[in-house]
């Protein structure tokens, strides 16, 4: 299912891209300034995951992106451009009675079911990537794009900067509260230190839906299972 919305979005763009009009945009003088700074917000997830894991999710997991870019139209077609710079990525994927032992000495990473044990109310994995994104972008009126469609295929190398367990407020079995405090474990032993994801956006102005597909897994090999993050969302893009 993931997959199918970069296709959709391909097929969507390149057939825009081709099918206007014929005026000569070699010609169009262009400031170049598209959408240097984006936020984008979104749905997250992991695909591939086994029930064992895909079981124990629970409440909305949720991610925020930030990025700097500079756009470079194409000389031959101003619509067209390549865009290039740096970005933070910030996931936060949520479980119920669940504990993950990002501290194990294990060669596997555990995902230790807690139905019939003491577990918190409130428990999440967050993850955090240092990113240089890629995209090539095509906006139907450059001349003015804040009122124009637009569309953008790329591709994302982050490096990790830090991945995290948090808990909030202690419950038992019955999910009566034990105590209220916080628990925060951090180490990126089990993780990939390198990701490498797809991005695909369509929009009109300085808002578009936007998802992104990591091509590696999340885990290391011989971590654990083979998934891999997903974000869908909403991007707001400006200056």
């Amino acid at each position: 299912m993931k997959q199918t919305l970069f296709l959709v979005l391909a097929v969507t763009l390149f057939s825009t891209a081709f099918g206007q009009t014929k005026k000569d945009w070699s010609k169009v003088a262009v400031s170049g300034a598209g959408d240097h700074f984006m936020v984008s917000i979104s749905k997250d997830g992991w695909a591939g995951t086994p029930d064992s894991i895909n079981n124990r999710m629970g409440g909305f997991s949720r991610g925020l992106n930030i990025a700097f870019m500079l756009n470079k139209p194409f000389k031959s077609d101003a619509r067209l451009s390549i865009a290039f710079g740096v970005g933070i990525s910030h996931s936060s994927v949520f479980f119920k009675n669940t504990d993950i032992g990002l501290k194990s000495s294990a060669t596997l990473l555990p995902f230790t079911n807690l139905d019939s044990a003491n577990h918190f109310k409130k428990y999440k994995l967050a993850s955090t990537f240092l990113e240089a994104p890629i995209e090539i972008r095509y906006t139907a009126n450059p001349v003015n794009e804040k009122r124009s469609w637009k569309y953008a295929l790329g591709i994302k190398v982050g490096t990790i900067v830090n991945v995290h367990t948090k808990g909030k407020t202690l419950e038992s079995k019955t999910n009566t509260a034990l105590s209220y405090y916080t628990e925060k474990e951090s180490k990126n032993t089990f993780f990939n230190s390198t990701r490498l994801a797809a991005t695909a956006r369509v929009g009109l102005g300085n808002f578009s839906i936007f998802g992104s597909y990591s091509i590696t897994s999340l885990l290391k090999d011989y971590a654990g299972p083979s998934f891999r993050p997903y974000q869908i969302g909403l991007c707001i893009s400006g200056l």
